[in-house]
């Protein structure tokens, strides 16, 4: 498998960097080893949709149409079905984020422990709304339902990295060790 990993983590890849570049071209050369390692894992390709499409994103840091179009074509499934899919999970960018997707837990959990006030200054120094990306390029900061460490409120994922514990206070001095 040289370049490639084992089939049983080929999917299990960061699908957000901070280096994107929609234009990249899918599943060629290391990438076309992990499709094909990808496929090795399930029994039919459709089963391999969610990470061929966690790949894809990996690539070209969001899904866009014509991504999809490309994956439903390689899984032998029509771009109708990929398409709705990927729009029904969360975790797939289905437009361009900024260099840092700030994802920001507001579940229970977190809302009780300042999700809200976490949430606001991100927004006030980013100089965004939710879902926009900042005119630099630079940050798109969501909420999220759950991020999965509901014992560590108020949880924030940057791109794949997952800090725990943030309070308020402590988001201008995460947005300076992203830069």
């Amino acid at each position: 498998m040289s370049d490639a990993m084992h089939a049983a983590i080929a999917g299990a890849q960061p699908s957000q960097r901070a280096e994107k570049n929609p234009d990249a071209p899918l599943f060629e050369g290391v990438y076309k080893e992990r499709f094909d390692s990808i496929l090795t894992r399930y029994p039919n390709k459709r089963a391999a949709l969610l990470p061929v499409l966690h790949m894809a994103q990996e690539i070209r840091g969001w899904i866009s149409p014509e991504t999809m179009t490309r994956v439903a074509e390689l899984l032998e499934l029509t771009p109708a079905y990929v398409r709705s899919v990927a729009s029904f999970y969360t975790m797939f960018a289905l437009r361009p984020v900024g260099r840092y997707l700030i994802q920001v837990c507001v579940g229970i959990g977190c809302d009780l422990c300042g999700a809200e006030e976490v949430t606001e200054r991100f927004l006030e120094l980013t100089k965004t709304r939710i879902g926009e990306t900042s005119d630099d390029g630079k940050y798109t900061v969501v909420e999220v339902e759950c991020l999965g460490a509901c014992a560590f409120p108020t949880v924030v994922q940057v791109n794949d990295q997952v800090y725990e514990n943030v309070k308020a206070e402590e988001v201008e001095s995460l947005l300076k060790e992203l830069d």
